[in-house]
């Protein structure tokens, strides 16, 4: 069996990925979690799997813009926690094969994604409020954890748990190879070996051996001995670590950020408080400048399309990616301090300056001196001199520093200008 490093390899070359959110709740439109927010019983939620049907959905559309956005790899709700599968579960009836959708979804995005040379990701709930053995009253999520009706129902959680592993056997028997599992999420005392983590990891290990799993099972990812269901990878949900993820012996781990394009995961008809593609391509660029990845959101509606805005996004960070994807894919971080003026990647000898801020006069490049054998911008190849200029002649640091100086006083690209500078040795 693969080690941990081995896994995650392609991960760490890949470094850009699409997350997409669907399910019942696109047709009250919402977001993801409406059924918890506005306290949803089964049945107030019921219309919405007897209308689910998105006659427009077409995968292999999505799958086309994921990869003129420049995205390598994907994953999708097959169940949320709503309890609602997309998938043909024999476990369950509460599944699209029951709605007016009237078929597999998941088979049909795992083909879709597929064919387009992309890795293929599904994403389940550990927590479900739709299932009759999944705690209500006095849980944290539930929809019902108020509700005086459920305060004393007796429940078999060990019927749930055998239940959700099921699924996971599913998910991975009848699909082909899935590269990522994503589990989502752990609480309070609902962590780890609540949901047999192990013996789950061990099933999906027996099926998949190479398959990545993040680390929302539970766990102790950082220690510099974690548990076998501690995970592949961590996953910061809405927010960039600081320095990067490191674990109890101070070595990097691998670490991808979960990132919404506006304000909900699910779709949401009101929010258009959409990010713009500079934010976009700059949050890529700070996950890769410190060893990790970008998750990037999409909520299609209930249809199945992906909003337009959304899509204009993606098409122009692919655009920018199309230029400029050398200091992206297979980079990580640099040994070098963040400069002044941006951000760095690194790719063995070839050094990427995310230059985000012009500033007067000439870039500086703090510790270089002598070590650049080449100085060219990315996106066009065209070359840049490498030299001290007049006016830094009594520059404080210039027996360590290097010197770019570039025409204009606008940079090429006001997103991201990458200057690529190949190092000497």
């Amino acid at each position: 069996m693969m080690t941990r490093e081995e896994r995650v390899q392609w991960f760490m070359e890949d470094r850009f990925g699409l997350f997409i959110h669907w399910g019942l709740y696109s047709i009250p439109a919402r977001g993801e979690w409406v059924r918890s927010f506005e306290c949803l019983s089964n049945e107030d939620y019921q219309p919405y799997f007897e209308e689910f049907n998105p006659t427009s959905y077409n995968p292999r559309e999505w799958a086309k813009a994921a990869k003129a956005a420049g995205q390598k790899y994907v994953v999708l709700t097959a169940k949320h926690h709503d309890g609602f599968c997309l998938f043909d579960s024999k476990l369950t009836d509460y599944k699209a094969t029951n709605t007016p959708a009237g078929r597999d979804l998941i088979k049909e995005y795992v083909e879709a994604f597929r064919e387009e040379g992309l890795k293929v990701g599904l994403y389940y709930s550990i927590i479900d409020w739709y299932h009759a053995d999944f705690p209500k009253y006095g849980d944290r999520q539930h929809p019902m954890r108020n509700n005086e009706e459920y305060k004393d129902e007796v429940t078999d959680f060990s019927r749930y748990v055998n239940y959700f592993h099921g699924q996971v056997k599913e998910l991975l028997s009848n699909y082909g190879k899935i590269d990522i599992l994503w589990f989502d999420f752990s609480y309070d005392d609902m962590t780890g070996e609540k949901w047999e983590a192990t013996k789950l990891v061990e099933m999906i290990r027996s099926i998949q051996p190479d398959v990545l799993i993040d680390n929302r099972l539970g766990g102790n990812i950082k220690s510099a001995e974690p548990e076998v269901y501690a995970g592949d990878f961590y996953s910061p949900e809405q927010i960039i670590p600081v320095g990067g993820i490191v674990n109890g012996n101070g070595e990097p781990i691998p670490w991808e950020a979960c990132i919404t394009l506006n304000d909900h995961w699910g779709y949401h008809s009101k929010d258009v408080n959409y990010k713009s593609p500079k934010q976009v391509i700059r949050t890529l660029v700070e996950c890769v400048s410190k060893g990790g990845n970008l998750l990037l959101n999409v909520g299609p509606d209930a249809k199945g399309v992906i909003p337009k805005q959304s899509l204009a996004i993606l098409s122009e960070v692919g655009e920018w990616l199309e230029k400029n994807g050398d200091s992206i894919y297979g980079c990580t971080a640099s040994s070098l301090a963040k400069p002044e003026w941006g951000r760095y990647t690194q790719k063995g000898r070839f050094l990427y300056a995310h230059v985000y801020d012009r500033g007067i006069g000439p870039i500086y490049f703090q510790g270089l001196k002598g070590k650049i054998k080449k100085a060219r911008f990315l996106a066009d190849g065209s070359e840049l001199k490498v030299e001290v200029p007049w006016m830094a002649e009594q520059y404080s640091d210039i027996e360590n520093g290097a010197f770019i100086t570039l025409t204009g006083a606008a940079l090429p690209d006001e997103s991201d200008t990458v200057i690529e500078l190949e190092l000497i040795g």
